[in-house]
């Protein structure tokens, strides 16, 4: 495993040193312990999780500026805040997501890794942002919702100057118009856009990079799913 992760990301020009070879290691096993009980992803071949999550996660990386204090939306497994973490130890990383259980599993991670400046919170996106309200340099989201519902999510949470980072799938283009009435309503701006080949799973990545320009009106985000059920789209 430990020659797999040290190719696959020398093919990203991405070189890692020992311990970060290790903790990726480390990850990879542990989450497939965990996964027999808690279902945390359907990934599990051993390139598929090193390209699919790992190499996914932390391609944005090169966008984040030194010692940012950024924020996991619905991090799942920790996918992308802790491969970010793993590459980038000067972040400082909240991850945050409403399932008890994957926050037992995160925790538990963390200890394994012995990472620090990083903390796993059992909450609601629209909740837990009642404290952390514009207090963020980079909020971002991998395969959560589509971009006018996963913008009222992130905004909120970043400073003016911040940047939300949403990853997504080949062919975005549809979804980023759709998308663009939400994003100036919550004080954003679309900032551009970088596509990715991930050669050794035949995938395209899209990663869309949204600038926070004026501050989110205090009605947004709305409680009760309202984000999910009724997003922000021109009429």
């Amino acid at each position: 495993m430990k020659d797999l992760i040290e190719k696959i990301f020398k093919n990203y020009n991405i070189n890692l040193n020992n311990r970060q070879i290790e903790q990726f290691c480390v990850y990879y096993d542990f989450l497939l312990q965990e996964n027999q009980k808690f279902n945390l992803t359907a990934i599990t071949q051993p390139l598929e999780v090193v390209v699919k999550h790992f190499i996914d996660s932390v391609l944005p990386q090169s966008h984040i500026k030194p010692s940012a204090h950024i924020i996991d939306i619905g991090t799942g497994a920790g996918f992308p805040g802790v491969p970010l973490k793993i590459l980038r130890p000067d972040l400082k990383v909240t991850l945050l997501d409403s399932l008890q259980k994957r926050i037992k599993f995160l925790n538990e991670l963390i200890n394994k890794l012995k990472l620090q400046d990083i903390k796993a919170i059992h909450a609601r996106a629209e909740d837990y942002v009642k404290a952390k309200r514009e207090q963020f340099d980079v909020a971002l989201s991998r395969a959560v919702a589509q971009i006018p519902t996963l913008s009222e999510y992130l905004l909120p949470y970043l400073k003016i100057g911040g940047k939300a980072i949403m990853y997504k799938g080949a062919n975005a283009e549809e979804e980023i118009k759709m998308g663009g009435y939400a994003i100036k309503i919550l004080g954003g701006q679309i900032e551009g856009q970088e596509e990715f080949q991930l050669n050794e799973v035949n995938s395209m990545r899209t990663i869309i990079f949204i600038s926070k320009i004026s501050h989110t009106p205090s009605k947004y985000p709305r409680g009760k799913n309202q984000p999910k059920i009724s997003p922000l789209l021109k009429n």
